[in-house]
């Protein structure tokens, strides 16, 4: 337990300790007001890698409301963590989402015990954000449920029914019901680097931690974009545990575009959809500690809406896993 914490800790420490060389020279002030919430609906799929195995499909509903007044139970969590989030505009959100995970082999009825297990999660989140023009911090809590009452077998296999193609058969081996409980904290900068014939440059170092019974892991990265209109957000939103931009939107013209290309590395210390449940017997595999993510995308803004396709590679997160992955995220966000 005493590992499972260290890291998570060490990552913090290091974050509050580099903040202030980002910060040194720029001028972090917050951004105008902002009266409208945004609503994005977020899906990944490896059909889009042209797979169909490990991390299979995931969606998620996601709302992040104007720079207002908080509700009264968030506004107390708020005042509690002013020394960890700092200044900034505040947004307050919620989310739903689901995210399904298979062996490589989905037609056995009893898989290979040492392939990856069956899993589904369902979870709603709450989250705080506060953000200024040069910095992004995220606070959220996720609880949920891992097993079939995430219901990950009636998705996938009535969705391959719509599509045609056969149904995964290896269900019941799934992660036995568990209730899931996650904290995750994310701190972002905004580092320009200039604009050259009207084109803007920038790259967004990110650092996270969470801690739970669904997964436990300290993460460091960075997000390189050119394109016009890129104060508009942080990067196009993604299910975690990811290289996320913002789910909120606040364009200050009509039109805007990005091209865009990260790295995220991050290390484990628990996954469940790995490590198997908690406190019952279920199947398992050997996990690996240290997992990266290459990402590259595209996004488009026009009028208050957001458009955008982000192409990712992963790799092994278990030992006898049969290669990377490669699977692709598109999200549609809108104010309102």
């Amino acid at each position: 337990m005493r590992a499972c914490l260290f890291l998570p800790a060490t990552l913090m420490a290091g974050m509050l300790l580099i903040q202030p060389a980002l910060a040194q020279g720029t001028t972090d002030m917050e951004p105008p007001p902002d009266l409208n919430g945004t609503f994005a609906f977020s899906l990944e799929n490896d059909m889009f890698g042209g797979s169909d195995r490990y991390y299979t499909s995931g969606f998620q509903f996601a709302y992040r409301s104007p720079s207002a007044d908080l509700p009264g139970p968030l506004d107390w969590l708020n005042q509690r963590l002013d020394w960890l989030m700092g200044p900034g505009t505040l947004r307050w959100g919620w989310a739903l989402g689901q995210s399904i995970y298979t062996p490589q082999d989905t037609e056995t009825i009893w898989p290979d015990p040492r392939d990856r297990p069956y899993a589904g999660y369902l979870y709603g989140a709450l989250s705080l954000t506060r953000t200024s023009e040069r910095t992004s911090n995220l606070f959220e809590l996720q609880a949920g449920v891992v097993g079939p009452s995430a219901l990950g077998e009636f998705v996938q296999n009535n969705y391959h029914d719509i599509i045609n193609i056969d149904q995964t058969n290896g269900w019941k081996s799934q992660l036995k019901d568990e209730p899931a409980f996650t904290a995750l904290y994310e701190k972002k900068w905004r580092v320009p680097l200039g604009t050259v014939s009207g084109i803007e440059t920038e790259v967004i170092p990110a650092a996270s931690v969470s801690l739970g019974n669904v997964q436990t892991y300290g993460g460091i990265g960075a997000l390189a974009r050119f394109g016009q209109g890129l104060d508009a957000d942080y990067g196009p939103p993604r299910i975690r545990p990811a290289l996320a931009g913002s789910t909120w939107i606040q364009p200050r013209q009509d039109f805007g575009w990005y091209v865009f290309a990260g790295v995220d590395g991050r290390a484990i210390a628990r996954d469940i959809f790995l490590d198997g449940n908690t406190w019952r017997e279920s199947r398992s595999v050997d996990k690996r500690i240290l997992v990266g993510d290459l990402q590259a995308g595209v996004a488009v803004l026009w009028r208050g809406v957001r458009l955008s396709y982000t192409q990712v590679w992963r790799s092994e997160e278990f030992y006898g896993q049969a290669g990377t992955q490669s699977f692709g995220s598109l999200s549609v966000s809108f104010r309102f």
